[in-house]
């Protein structure tokens, strides 16, 4: 049983004016247009949030992947061989781009001890790489459904994650070395009815003391923003990042 796309593609490559298949330079052309539009939409998204890799880069992946697909269905002659038809596999090359994209992925994951940051954006990079599949596969029916239901977990379910997963906030903490750090976290923490978990210390590459934390907490009034202002005020603290942070 053939699929709505699958159809058209077919009615399509039929379409001939004179000796021209006019027909596949068209199903072409909407499968790149719909790659744009689709990508697009993602990178937007992502680059709204200002991550690391947003809309040209999404683009990018979805249009190439989506190149290589046609390329693998149209780019190669048929071999013929004392009549008989060979039979080729199209999806070889698509196979490559599958595992090759996991390391343009792995340059947006930012790891710093205890923290990681980018997964989701690598993830969605990797995603993008599959809608321009989809596309070049002239899949279009699977491809606008996946980026839709992409686009409300991107959107909506972080909502819902919010409020389902209270997440500890990670602190990173840069100050100098012979700051008295360490008491002042504890007492501060203690102020606002929360503990510190998972200390570690390093020194960076500028000679200063390197801290990053979690500071758990049951109370409702807990607030990232008040406790980061007041390590801020720590005489010898240098910079205050948090990862996790919870919007209070």
């Amino acid at each position: 049983m053939k699929t709505i796309d699958q159809v058209l593609a077919d009615k399509l490559s039929e379409w001939y004016v004179g000796e021209w298949p006019i027909g596949n330079f068209i199903l072409c052309a909407i499968a790149l247009v719909l790659c744009v539009i689709l990508c697009g939409a993602i990178g937007i998204e992502r680059e709204k949030r200002g991550r690391s890799a947003g809309l040209r880069t999404h683009l990018l992946v979805g249009v190439g992947s989506c190149i290589v697909m046609i390329i693998s269905i149209y780019g190669f002659p048929t071999i013929v061989v004392n009549g008989v038809t060979m039979n080729r596999d199209v999806a070889r090359l698509a196979a490559q781009i599958v595992s090759g994209i996991g390391f343009l992925g792995a340059g947006a994951i930012i790891h710093r001890n205890a923290g990681t940051k980018g997964l989701t954006t690598a993830a969605s990079i990797w995603i993008v790489m599959a809608i321009g599949l989809a596309c070049g596969s002239f899949n279009f029916i699977l491809a606008v459904g996946g980026t839709i239901l992409i686009l409300l977990v991107l959107t909506v379910f972080i909502k819902i994650e919010d409020r389902l997963i209270r997440k500890n906030p990670l602190y990173i903490v840069h100050t100098s070395t012979d700051s008295p750090i360490v008491g002042k976290l504890v007492e501060i923490s203690g102020k606002h009815n929360a503990k510190i978990d998972n200390l570690k210390t390093e020194i960076d590459d500028n000679g200063h003391l390197e801290i990053t934390f979690y500071v758990l907490s049951n109370s409702k009034d807990f607030s990232t923003s008040k406790m980061t202002t007041e390590i801020q005020l720590v005489e010898g603290v240098k910079d205050v990042q948090v990862l996790n942070e919870n919007k209070k």
